[in-house]
């Protein structure tokens, strides 16, 4: 459980708390439906993952082009906010595998501004499962980080869903063990309004979150399944075949070259923006659920990156976007053609995309 497994990152941008493992694969219908049905937990099972297409791959490095400024600014603005919150020592825990290059781009960040105390791990958090507690005992008592200086970061949110499930999972913990954890969650983008500390909440495509494994260390998503012991962190599985197509540290380069020339962004907390953001997802699902009388709320899928998600890796039923135009999503019109899944243009929504899973029951 010490071993330091780092995927294909350097160990001072990141260090996985996560077990590598071997594992059957299962093609995305069947998974879908053992997923629906009951049978299964997503969290027990991994689809196959291939390296992205030529063109898929041109689009992800224009996307990265067109934000890195943006995404510098973003990362400088957080960066700031946790050095001046955590005065003795900054422990980033990022949430695998979406949160873990921006937690990457974090720790170089906080290091390009002198805080040669910060350490970057990656976790696992699954919905309904909670947080990987041995990954949270291994950094408080193994590795002697300063338990106020811990800050849980992802990428986004959508709904809320691993927002709720981090702050249950950190009270539970605060509720039960001596080291104390601030509960919030600090993100990039937050589209649903949902988390303490966010750098915006725009729906736009960061980058990172259009590609898998090959931008995330060459680790897949995390695992737990009846192959992860009692004393073991969940799981992996790590792609080394596709170490040739990797991009991981590219992206960093590519963002972290501008943290020199950037001004560091604001962050927004619990304001009336943050809120209104909260009141507009919220009126904008509860729209979606009646109009095309979805049963369940994991089915529903929103914004740039959650929809991508859909399209790479679960069955999609349809897509609907605010504006077809926009370079944001040409990605997902790329996915959607390859799939010859239906799509709908809804100028309404208050984000830019958002994908429906199939009912396949």
């Amino acid at each position: 459980m010490v071993s330091r497994f780092t995927g294909s990152y350097a160990p001072e941008d990141a260090i996985f708390l996560l077990k590598p493992m071997t594992l059957a694969m299962v093609d995305v219908a069947a998974k879908e439906r053992l997923i629906q049905s009951g049978q299964r937990h997503y969290s027990e099972m991994l689809t196959p993952e291939r390296t992205p297409e030529p063109r898929y791959l041109e689009l992800f490095e224009a996307l990265t082009e067109r934000y890195a400024v943006r995404l510098a600014t973003e990362i400088m603005g957080l960066a700031r906010y946790l050095a001046m919150t955590r005065p003795r020592q900054v422990t980033v825990v990022s949430l695998a595998r979406a949160g873990t290059p921006i937690g990457a781009l974090l720790a170089r960040a906080l290091r390009w501004m002198g805080r040669l105390d910060v350490r970057h791990y990656s976790i696992s958090i699954i919905r309904d499962r909670g947080i990987d507690e041995n990954a949270l005992a291994f950094m408080l008592r193994h590795e002697q980080r300063d338990p106020s200086g811990l800050a849980f970061v992802d990428g986004w949110t959508a709904k809320g869903v691993i927002t709720e499930e981090l702050q249950r999972a950190l009270r539970r913990w605060n509720a039960r063990q001596l080291e104390q954890l601030d509960e919030a969650l600090h993100v990039v983008s937050d589209i649903g309004g949902t988390a303490e500390i966010a750098a915006t909440y725009d729906d736009y495509a960061i980058p990172s979150g259009i590609l898998n494994a090959t931008v995330s260390g060459l680790t897949s998503r995390s695992i737990l399944n009846a192959a992860i012991g009692p004393a073991d962190f969940h799981g992996c599985v790590f792609y080394q075949e596709f170490a040739p197509h990797d991009r991981s540290h590219w992206f960093l380069d590519q963002v972290s070259a501008h943290f020199a020339t950037v001004q560091a962004g604001s962050v927004r907390g619990d304001s009336g923006e943050r809120q209104e953001r909260r009141r507009a997802m919220r009126d904008f699902l509860t729209r979606l659920h009646e109009r095309y009388a979805i049963s369940d709320r994991n089915f529903v899928k929103p914004g740039v990156a959650e929809a991508t998600r859909v399209l790479l890796r679960r069955v999609p039923g349809l897509l609907l976007l605010k504006d077809p135009t926009h370079p944001d999503v040409a990605h997902l019109q790329w996915l959607v053609r390859e799939k010859q899944v239906p799509v709908v243009i809804d100028p309404a929504m208050p984000i830019q995309a958002t994908a429906l899973i199939k009912d396949l029951l």
